[in-house]
């Protein structure tokens, strides 16, 4: 039901690994909060919580390593080398991450549903923004958008790349088209260490490119921690997938 592989990432110049659990079912790519590896999810629970979902088919999960998260949290290198990380880990989940996941689906191209929590749901979102042929659907949970403070308030083209809040408001075309067709769920609580003002700021941004969406809270008694994410997943993939 279980298996990983792991590889050399020439885009981000480093390794990166990518778990899964389950036979068949839609695939869902979750995201590791910070910097947490691609088995995080399992050592937390929330594969767990996610149980009735795997067991009975409905979905198959799957987890890399959150390379950029980590340096993220880490403050590792520059500013600029932090950016420019950010913008290489959704290259090489386009184009790693996914081939990977089409060869363990058989060769079937579908497309993934994506979910994480805390700056899992900024790559979640960032990705169906930027690739939004590739996936169908964005679950952000108790998300953090806004990476700036990572970055020493700095900015480059890395970053503009990489964010949807700074993109999004000049996207034209078909990838908006796309983009216009798929949805996103906000999902937070306003308990400890929670902040609803990001997935507002993220849901104007998207609402004002006409992107589907909604800001759901959970009220103040979930905090940001798993126990509040094992009962926003299985919940948000029952109704997605």
């Amino acid at each position: 039901m279980k298996a990983t592989e792991r590889w050399w990432s020439d885009r981000m110049q480093q390794p990166i690994s990518l778990a899964r659990w389950g036979h068949y079912g839609t695939p869902v790519l979750v995201f590791p909060t910070a910097g947490g590896d691609a088995e995080e999810i399992e050592r937390n629970h929330l594969v767990g919580a996610c149980g009735e979902l795997v067991e009975s088919g409905r979905v198959k999960l799957y987890s890399c390593d959150s390379v950029a998260g980590r340096a993220l949290a880490t403050f590792a290198g520059t500013p600029a080398y932090r950016m420019w990380l950010l913008n290489k880990f959704h290259e090489a989940v386009a184009g790693e991450v996914l081939p990977a996941i089409y060869a363990d689906l058989g060769g079937h191209r579908s497309r993934v549903v994506t979910a994480g929590a805390s700056i899992g749901a900024f790559n979640s979102v960032a990705v169906l923004c930027r690739y939004p042929d590739l996936f169908d659907a964005a679950i952000g949970m108790s998300g953090t958008y806004r990476l700036q403070r990572f970055l020493d308030e700095q900015f480059s083209d890395d970053l503009y790349l990489a964010s949807p809040l700074d993109f999004l408001p000049g996207l034209e075309g078909p990838q908006l088209d796309s983009l216009r067709q798929r949805r996103v769920i906000l999902a937070s609580g306003e308990g400890a260490w929670e902040d609803i003002g990001e997935s507002w700021a993220m849901a104007d941004t998207l609402g004002s490119k006409g992107v589907p969406n909604r800001v759901d809270s959970w009220g103040p008694e979930f905090e940001h921690d798993w126990a509040t994410w094992w009962r926003m997943l299985p919940q948000y993939l029952n109704e997605v997938c």
